[in-house]
């Protein structure tokens, strides 16, 4: 089993423990919360996008339907692409942000991107 880091979702102030070889939406889910949206965990259908505030990752392939270039070269992935690589402070948008009860922001809103 490889390190396991702290997630911080900036939204609902809850810390959780990814291991590395584990994706940040799988660490998520680990939470026991009810509505945490998951679809087809493959990186095609975007609902688990989040918004990486600091910290390492790797993230692996994504629809570019989901998430563009510019959107990922500012932090914005999929959960269920990423793969924690260090301490990570992430918001959540879109509909994980709904289901986390925080608010969501508007459309090509993400915090100041």
């Amino acid at each position: 089993m490889g390190e396991r880091y702290r997630v911080h979702i900036e939204n609902s102030g809850e810390d959780y423990v990814c291991p590395t070889e584990q994706s940040l939406l799988r660490g998520m889910e680990v939470l026991g919360r009810r509505g945490i949206p998951v679809g087809c965990r493959g990186g095609g259908c975007g609902v688990c996008k989040v918004h990486i505030t600091a910290g390492d990752y790797e993230a692996r392939k994504m629809s570019r339907a989901c998430v563009s270039e510019d959107e990922e070269r500012h932090g914005v992935v999929l959960a269920c692409r990423v793969y924690p690589r260090g301490e990570i402070s992430l918001e959540v948008i879109g509909k994980m942000a709904r289901a986390l009860g925080a608010a969501a922001p508007g459309p090509g809103d993400v915090s100041g991107v």
